[in-house]
């Protein structure tokens, strides 16, 4: 499916891009927990919602 190189090359993009990531993110600390306080509420309602969107559509299948 893929050539040999190709798997090479999405293997050091992927490296590269995560330590890239993991350099801006160490970067913005100081401006994350200064604006994005309280945001871990928001990702479990979300997570949440979604659960409860596959709970309605496993009762509805049956």
């Amino acid at each position: 499916m893929f050539s040999h190189g190709q798997l090479i090359f999405a293997g050091c993009f992927f490296i590269a891009f995560v330590i890239a990531m993991i350099f801006a993110y160490r970067k913005d600390l100081a401006l994350h927990k200064k604006f994005y306080k309280g945001n871990y509420k928001i990702l479990i309602g979300f997570l949440l919602f979604i659960g409860l969107l596959f709970l309605i559509k496993i009762f509805f299948k049956r």
